[in-house]
């Protein structure tokens, strides 16, 4: 079936990042796996290529575009290779949209240009210990001070994806308690300076996939956050963090949806070059049928995620059909994934091998950016039941 989400505008994107992979990336990727991150200064090279500005204002340094189809090409391509780019995911898909949303122009001015160069890298806050999914539970305090002129921030968060390298912090935090009747109240967000007095990282999490990616603890003692670095409006922290929710899941859906494409590459790959009893693992019936099932459910998986990313483009996807993409995508890219691996036999549980790689990194797919189980129960809602 043609495929049209894609225009010439886009390949080129596509050939551009598929060199820089292949210059960049492929040759020191291992040494990233091993350290547990992506160094520091990648990120500048990402800003010089422009990839951190596409969706940024040109006033501020950027391309100006309003689209996610170049945020697509990178699952692809990143997915094709078998590489992940550490936390920049974070820093584009999740940390932007506030502050193009809620960020005032003054706000812009500061922040947007040194996001643009990769200067200063963004990271998101919400997940504390013992909260998990209740972001209304969190118990971070943020307390405005007797003169007016700064926050005072007190509290720990975890799972912090990019939180090693992160120069700004998005921290969600509570201004105020919450309310028998509501406990979503409260919640206010800061663009929280890594350099200020009290703020800390704790472990870098040792992560079962995207190994590359730093993911770490964050803590915060009496840390000092000026007034002018809140993000929007103080208290309607929680109804802004349901903005974004969309397209972060359709993220989620599209990336899966790229590793399941690529796990089907590197199986073709290996069976067509691995010899058993005198053939090629690709001459048995077997492995015939196991791949022909997985292209079958990634034809029907790209198929679902290029519709929800026309539909992000346009500002109609809905939440359940985020949520019905995210849910789909990575259930198809689990069992696609699995079934690939066991093509490659012992070798695909060696890390030395891309599915490997892939089989760990997809794993978290169903569970951040809101459960399996939490994507049923909000179809289920708009269902009606």
């Amino acid at each position: 079936m043609r495929r049209t989400v894609f225009n010439e505008d886009h390949e080129a994107f596509r050939e551009t990042i598929r060199a820089f992979i292949e210059a960049e990336v492929v040759p020191v990727y291992d040494e990233w796996f091993a350290a547990g991150q992506a160094p520091r200064d990648f990120y500048y090279k990402l800003g010089e290529l422009g990839v951190f500005g596409i969706n940024v204002p040109e006033e501020f340094g950027g391309a100006g575009l309003d689209t996610h189809k170049f945020e697509a090409v990178l699952y692809e391509e990143t997915a094709r290779a078998g590489v992940q780019f550490g936390g920049s995911g974070v820093h584009v898909l999740l940390a932007l949209p506030y502050l193009k949303m809620l960020a005032t122009d003054e706000q812009k001015k500061r922040y947007l240009p040194k996001f643009v160069s990769g200067e200063e890298m963004w990271a998101l806050a919400m997940t504390e210990p013992g909260t998990g999914s209740d972001v209304a539970g969190m118990k971070t305090t943020a307390k405005l001070s007797e003169d007016g002129t700064h926050y005072v921030l007190n509290g720990a968060k975890t799972f912090i994806t990019g939180g090693v390298h992160a120069d700004r912090v998005i921290v969600c935090a509570r201004t105020s308690a919450p309310t028998a009747e509501d406990r979503r109240f409260g919640i206010s967000l800061f663009a929280v300076d890594t350099r200020s007095e009290g703020y800390s990282i704790g472990r870098k999490l040792d992560k079962l996939g995207l190994r590359t990616s730093d993911t770490a603890e964050l803590a915060f003692v009496d840390v000092k956050v000026p007034v002018e670095d809140l993000l929007g409006e103080e208290g309607k922290g929680f109804s802004y963090l349901g903005h974004n929710l969309a397209s972060e899941r359709w993220g989620i859906a599209f990336g899966a949806y790229a590793q399941a494409a690529a796990a089907i590459r590197f199986a073709q790959q290996y069976v067509t070059d691995r010899t058993v009893f005198g053939k090629p693992v690709a001459h048995f019936q077997n492995t015939k049928f196991e791949l022909a099932a997985c292209q079958a459910e990634v034809d029907a998986a790209q198929a679902v995620a290029d519709r929800a990313l026309e539909a992000l483009d346009a500002g109609e996807l809905t939440p359940a059909e985020a949520a019905s993409a995210k849910l789909f995508c990575t259930e198809v890219a689990h069992r696609v994934i699995d079934r690939c691996l066991q093509l490659h036999g012992g070798y695909g549980y060696m890390n030395e091998y891309p599915i490997a790689r892939l089989y760990a990194d997809n794993r978290v797919n169903r569970i951040y950016g809101g459960t399996s189980e939490i994507m049923k129960t909000i179809i289920a809602k708009s269902m009606g039941l």
